[in-house]
């Protein structure tokens, strides 16, 4: 008899453990085929990273922000599936992904090469030509201008097959995104597809620190919208660290986490990098760790740049160099994880300035918005939707997401909604990055979600 008591507290135990072995699986990136676009064929593709298990029978579907990349959702992602039995997370990388060169940052996480190898490959010789080794060699943008044709057409068809694709395999899907990925996820559920609304296509809707109905910026005029395009026309790319040199942003947020990641307390050697804007660096010559908390904690990190702040810390008080105490909501070496990840890393090494465009001239979601005609949007089918809508939202647009989230629900026929304020204690990249037990947005989400798998499917 206590044998068979054994067996079966056995199975028990083994049938607890197995939703966690599930959304443990490692993480697995596939190609999508995206739709026809402007510039080669070879580029008409997308990436997704799948977090957890296979056999899920809902799939939340991630849209990274301004700049951001599949990576921004590998911690929380993990976070997520380990507390939503039955779902898989995909993390959704825009066609611009396939211009980067991740190649050297790979080889550094899997410690083939040294950190110093790393950082020659894609900085070094910019400041010391004649250094010997391989190097970056990044693309040519004169060559790369069709990418000003990139905007929300083309990056909703992308999305559009990534979804489908799910629904293909009998998954229900829930769609969400972060920042300016919100702000995609409220225009793809007006979206007109050919005659179908895209809010047909999901079950919910999940706004991270987003949204539209001034989120972030209010319609742009016609005659912006004008100067705006010939101005993408000759740069089609974002250039968020402000040297000229789009990928930039991409390769210091890169290495900054490769070293914050395998180094922690030696010496940054940014401090010393002239390349590097002096609004970065601390005061004083500091740790890798204390280099990167310090570069992005919202305290210390240039006030215009909100999109990358979080809650990480302080320096110390002392020390050469100078190192970091962790505090508030995301530790540094999550942190450091978050931005270290690679080849799905957590910046868009070359974001499409014609996106952000598009997703402005549609703030009021409507077709008769001059902007939105002028752009040829197609967000006609607002006043139907009637999807689950959750909204979090953080302190960098004081308030505004959640005004807009409101908007939306007041013109749609949305009926349940979850809308959480924490612009007191959270910035925007902290829902990302923060630790599970002080996550504000995981703990919100997650009966949302569970609330919504169990609602009639979409159809």
């Amino acid at each position: 008899m206590s044998r068979h008591l054994s067996l079966l507290a056995a199975c028990v135990a083994l049938l607890a453990a197995a939703p966690t072995a599930l959304a443990q699986q490692p993480p697995r990136t596939v190609t999508v085929k995206g739709v026809p676009a402007a510039g080669p064929s070879k580029y008409d593709k997308v990436f997704v990273t799948k977090i957890g298990p296979a056999s899920a029978k809902t799939v939340l579907v991630l849209v990274p922000g301004y700049s951001g990349g599949a990576g921004d959702f590998t911690l929380v992602g993990k976070d997520i599936v380990e507390r939503v039995p039955g779902l898989q997370v995909w993390a959704f990388d825009r066609r611009s992904q396939a211009l980067e060169d991740t190649s050297m940052f790979d080889r550094g996480l899997r410690g083939e090469v040294s950190l110093q190898q790393v950082f020659d490959y894609y900085l070094g010789w910019i400041s010391n030509p004649g250094q010997p080794g391989p190097r970056y060699r990044p693309p040519d943008v004169a060559d790369l201008r069709f990418a000003a044709d990139w905007g929300l057409p083309t990056a909703l068809g992308d999305l559009r097959n990534v979804i489908r694709s799910a629904r293909r395999q009998g998954k229900r899907v829930i769609l969400g995104g972060h920042s300016l990925g919100a702000s995609m996820t409220a225009i793809y559920a007006t979206w007109d597809f050919g005659g179908r609304p895209g809010y047909k296509d999901i079950d919910g809707m999940v706004l991270i620190d987003g949204g539209q109905f001034g989120s972030f910026t209010g319609t742009p005029s016609v005659a912006k919208v004008r100067r705006t395009l010939r101005e993408i026309r000759e740069q089609p790319f974002a250039d968020l660290v402000g040297v000229g040199l789009p990928w930039a942003q991409g390769v210091f947020a890169g290495l900054g986490g490769l070293y914050a990641h395998r180094a922690p307390t030696e010496r940054s050697p940014f401090f010393d990098y002239p390349l590097l804007p002096a609004r970065f660096k601390p005061p004083v010559p500091s740790t890798n760790r204390a280099f990167l908390g310090h570069a992005f904690d919202q305290s210390t990190s240039p006030k215009e740049l909100g999109l990358i702040h979080l809650r990480a810390g302080t320096l110390a008080p002392s020390g050469d160099p100078r190192d970091w105490q962790d505090g508030e909501v995301s530790p540094i070496a999550r942190v450091a994880e978050f931005w270290a990840a690679s080849p799905v890393n957590g910046v868009e090494w070359f974001f499409p300035r014609r996106l952000s465009l598009d997703v402005d001239a549609a703030n009021s979601l409507s077709r008769r918005s001059a902007a939105a005609r002028e752009l040829k949007l197609r967000t006609w089918h607002l006043a139907k939707v009637d999807r689950p809508l959750y909204a979090f939202q953080t302190d960098l647009t004081k308030g505004a997401v959640i005004r807009g989230a409101r908007r939306f629900i007041a013109r749609s026929k949305v009926r349940r909604s979850t809308l959480v304020d924490r612009g007191s204690s959270t910035s925007h990249l902290d829902p990302l990055t923060a630790a599970p037990d002080r996550n504000d947005f995981l703990k919100t989400v997650v009966p949302f979600l569970k609330r919504t798998m169990r609602g009639r499917p979409a159809s």
